[in-house]
Formats: structure tokens, C-alpha cells, sequence
């Protein structure tokens, strides 16, 4: 079975996609959380504990806060 291979342009296309973007800040998040929450207990609580933990407690608001920091697309002129 032949495999397909990434080209550099399908590479570009996936980091500047806003799917990837977002996807990446809240990586970014959830690592904060683990960071700051292993501080707290004193040893490292893992990443799925932190992932867990950062879904319940924070990605909502989070998730809420980005939306309203994103700039608005323009609107359609085809009415």
C-alpha cells in the first residue's frame, strides 16, 4: 500500500490554518496548567490530569475570551 507524502505546501497550509492555530494556544494553555498545578502539588500531575483538569475548570471561558479577541470577518456585500 503506497503512502502518501507531505508536501512542504500541504505543511504551510496545516500552521497557517486557523484550526492549527487554536489548537496550538490552547496546547499552550493546557501546559500552563500543568505547570502551575504540578507547582502546587509539588510533583508533576501529568499531562492527561492537567488536560482533564483545564477542560472542567478553565477552556470554556478560555474558549469564550478568544472568540471575543478575534477580529470579526467582513461582511458580504452580496445582498
Amino acid at each position: 500500500m503506497k503512502s502518501e507524502q507531505e508536501t512542504p505546501e500541504d505543511n504551510e497550509l496545516l500552521h497557517n490554518s486557523m484550526l492549527y492555530q487554536e489548537f496550538l494556544a490552547e496546547r499552550e494553555e493546557i501546559l500552563c496548567h500543568k505547570w502551575l498545578e504540578s507547582e502546587k502539588a509539588g510533583y508533576d500531575i501529568g499531562f492527561e490530569r492537567a488536560l482533564l483538569d483545564w477542560i472542567v475548570r478553565h477552556r470554556s471561558a478560555w474558549r469564550e475570551k478568544r472568540l471575543k479577541q478575534r477580529p470579526s470577518l467582513p461582511e458580504s456585500k452580496n445582498d
